[in-house]
């Protein structure tokens, strides 16, 4: 079993972002547009929609899509604004009817006329009784008599509408607050990226986890890079998206997410980080790189999407990040306060292409980080003591 050991504080936490509590908080140069945020929202406006009625072809997403203040405004108002005009139609049948206006009869001319709706002598009577029908409610006070075929009618149709309001309005609400997102807020990704030597080769890597002990079922992660490009006939995309292949310990995209992961991506001919080197992440501007995980909530069965992005800036090169889980007590613990930790490797300063053409600037980094280990157990070993000797007797 995992335990979650040391639950990043709130002031290190982001959504659905972790960063180094010991290093100072990172702030990456501003750039003129970002198309992913940190927080997995799209930083994408819609300007000039012509054709708005669209949005009222499908009510009910655009009700879940509204935000809170205006959902509960539509939701308040829904019911208040049926009620004043079921209201205002049992006045007028009351009116038209005659039971508002008062009858003195005199003794022996027999009985009064049976009203359609009893007990309404005002709007505010009317009020009440529309309120009692839509709702359900019935005090008892008012009902409705078998003298008006009519009022039978309304009747049944405020029924009708009533239910309509409720099923919309509260399918609504739920829908707000099941919202797959919410679950996504407990999925994290390290504040960097790095690119280090992973198997002899350059790769991008990233950390991913989930704070939940509840798990992300069919969990996959996805990666593109997004850049402003020029096609040959002198177009301009100004977000061509390239999909790139993520790795990860067992291989493909599906990932166990039981604990966090560091999932990598090869940097070879066919990746487009192939001619980025160390010198281009500071003034390389164009570049955004792209995560989006997604998988199935185990205790909803609703499909979640975290995401978020990379500039090139806050890529860090020739850095790696620390372990943070360790075994204690039979069982594996992991350490949130360590998650975006980095530290440095020997790592060549030079491009995937330039490394992949040059395979001697990898044997010269090897050879002097073996170097250093082995000059160091050289010297600990001249300076450690005999434990033992060897009798010249024995020797005969």
């Amino acid at each position: 079993m995992l335990s979650r050991k040391g639950i990043i504080p709130e002031e290190y936490v982001l959504t659905r972002l972790a960063e180094d509590p010991a290093e100072p908080r990172y702030r990456a140069r501003e750039r003129r547009a970002r198309f992913v945020s940190k927080k997995g929202n799209c930083n994408v406006a819609h300007k000039n929609i012509r054709e708005q009625g669209r949005f009222l072809q499908d009510v009910f997403t655009t009700l879940v899509d509204l935000k809170w203040p205006h959902t509960l405004l539509i939701f308040t108002m829904s019911f208040l604004c049926s009620w004043l005009l079921f209201a205002m139609v049992w006045w007028l049948i009351a009116f038209a009817h005659g039971d508002l206006a008062p009858v003195d009869l005199a003794p022996g001319e027999g009985a009064t006329v049976e009203p359609c709706v009893t007990s309404i002598h005002s709007f505010s009577s009317a009020f009440l009784f529309s309120i009692e029908v839509q709702v359900t409610i019935g005090f008892g006070g008012r009902m409705v008599t078998e003298e008006c075929p009519l009022a039978i009618l309304i009747l049944i149709v405020q029924n009708i509408v009533g239910l309509m309001i409720n099923a919309i309005m509260l399918g609504c609400i739920f829908m707000k607050t099941a919202q797959a997102h919410r679950r996504a807020e407990t999925l994290i990704f390290s504040k960097h990226a790095v690119i280090a030597l992973r198997h002899g080769r350059l790769c991008f890597m990233l950390r991913v986890g989930d704070l939940r002990k509840s798990m992300i079922i069919s969990a996959t992660i996805h990666m593109q890079v997004v850049r402003k490009t020029t096609s040959p006939e002198g177009e301009v995309v100004p977000l061509h998206q390239v999909d790139i292949p993520m790795e990860n310990g067992v291989g493909g995209n599906s990932i166990f997410l039981v604990a966090p992961l560091i999932i990598y991506h090869v940097i070879d001919a066919n990746s487009p980080l192939y001619d980025l080197g160390p010198g281009d992440l500071h003034h390389h501007q164009d570049l955004e790189i792209i995560v989006v995980l997604e998988g199935v909530v185990e205790t909803t069965g609703i499909t979640t999407q975290a995401r978020t992005s990379y500039l090139a800036d806050e890529i860090l090169w020739g850095q790696r990040f620390v372990p943070i889980v360790a075994e204690e007590d039979g069982r594996y613990a992991v350490d949130y306060s360590k998650f975006g930790n980095t530290v440095k490797v020997p790592t060549p300063l030079c491009t995937a292409r330039q490394l992949e053409e040059d395979r001697s600037l990898l044997d010269a980094l090897t050879l002097a980080t073996a170097r250093g280990p082995l000059r160091k157990r050289s010297v600990a070993i001249a300076k450690a003591k005999p434990r033992f000797s060897i009798a010249p007797d024995s020797l005969s």
